[in-house]
Order: C-alpha cells, then structure tokens, then sequence
C-alpha cells in the first residue's frame, strides 16, 4: 500500500515522498479516504451526495448505523428477543433515533463549532476547537443520547430517565473524553469540514457497539440471576426466548 501511494505521488505531481511537508502529506492522504475532487475515489459518490444533500444524506447514514449497532450488540450479546431472534423492535427504534434525532443533531452542532472556528489554523485554536467540542458539544449529545436510550429500552416516566441518564452520563463522558480529541485532531488534520458528521458517526459506531454490547452482556448476566434465585436452583443456562427471563420484545 505503501509503495502504490509513493508510486502513484511521483507519477501525478512530480514531486519525491521525502520533498512532501507534512501538511502536503496529509492533503494527500486525505484525498486518497474520501477520493478528492475525482470521480475516482473510494467515497467520491457518497461524498457527493454529501456536498449536494447534507442533511438527507446524514441522516440516512446515522439512522443506517444506528440501527446495525443495536442488532451487531444483540447479536455479540446473545440477547435475542421473546421470538428467539436478534431482530427486536430496538433495532427500527434506533434507525429512527439515528435519521432524526443523532443526525440532525449533529449537523447543527458540529456546523456551529465548524463556523466559530472556520478559518483559524493555528494550534492554539486546534486545541481549544477540541475543548470546546469536549465540554459543550459532547455533554449535550451525550445527554441526549442517554435520554433517547432510556425511552426506547422503555422508561416511561421522568424519574426513570433521569436515573439513567444520572447513572450513565459520566461513563459515557469519560469514554467521550478519551476518544474524542483523537477523533477530531484526525478529522482537522485528514478530513474535509463536510465529511466529519459521518466520521464522526463511525467512531460512535465503533465505541457505541462496544458500550452497548458491554451493558446487554451486565443486563442478561443479572436477569440471569435473578432468575436462577426464583427458580430455587443452582446457576443454570440462559432460560429459552419467552421466558420470563428473556422478558424484552
């Protein structure tokens, strides 16, 4: 790979890997992600729908994502629903939270920290576009997130919200803390402005995966229990779909 981009480098501009500074370098590199200005590159159509549809097009890959995040983390999980398949009512409820609410969302956000900062280069306000993203834009997504979570695993009420939100929101901040500079710094270095709300929806992809296989994996490990201590018997295997213990739809 490495020796096609050299080879490709020296070909169409002349100039020798080693003569390249490293913001000409990363101008390259980001051209080869999202295939520049061509026709030619790996995303040039979905990057076009980009730059001509915005929002559509954010929505559509969010609600896209989000809805194969929850069935991959009841798949890895083994969290099958009542019917005894992967497939639950979550999964469509989480399409539709990713096309109108995590999108939308998103675009205005990152749009607004994209305008406040539109034409500063320097380090110092690298740095200090992360903070913001850091401590303003991620607690409100964040929030959101856990709040929309909390309705469509079935809380009802305010009160239940709340905990869920009281009871999540730090560990989904720290996990936002950790990856979050690394992402933006990779996006402001690499990327064009346009294509950072679906790089963005990737690694949150990625992570939510991750989280939310971690927390279906503690849920069914303590209905599990719950249900060993009703049945009176020692710890056994998981009771069949549509049991009490696989309670959910």
């Amino acid at each position: 790979m490495s020796v096609k981009f050299q080879q490709e480098t020296i070909r169409t501009t002349g100039v020798k890997p080693e003569d390249l500074t490293p913001k000409d370098l990363a101008h390259k590199v980001g051209e080869r992600l999202t295939g520049g200005d061509t026709h030619t590159g790996y995303l040039a159509a979905y990057l076009k729908q980009l730059q001509t549809n915005p929002l559509r097009t954010k929505m559509l890959t969010s609600g896209v994502l989000s809805a194969l995040q929850e069935f991959i983390a009841s798949y890895l999980a083994h969290d099958v629903s009542k019917h005894g398949h992967y497939f639950s009512s979550r999964v469509p409820k989480m399409a539709l939270y990713g096309m109108f609410i995590s999108a939308p969302m998103g675009h205005v956000l990152i749009g607004i920290l994209q305008k406040i900062f539109a034409g500063r280069t320097s380090l110092k306000a690298k740095i200090l576009q992360i903070l913001v993203s850091n401590l303003i834009i991620a607690p409100i997504q964040n929030s959101v997130y856990l709040v929309s979570m909390a309705i469509i695993a079935g809380a009802r009420t305010f009160h239940q919200v709340r905990a869920t939100v009281r009871a999540g929101f730090m560990p989904v901040m720290k996990v936002s803390w950790i990856t979050s500079p690394i992402a933006l710094a990779f996006a402001q270095y690499f990327l064009p402005e346009h294509t950072w709300v679906p790089f963005f929806n990737i690694v949150g992809f990625i992570i939510g995966t991750y989280v939310n296989t971690h927390t279906k994996k503690k849920r069914l490990e303590a209905l599990r229990r719950q249900y060993d201590q009703r049945r009176g018997g020692p710890p056994g295997p998981y009771p069949p779909p549509g049991s009490e213990y696989s309670r959910r739809d």
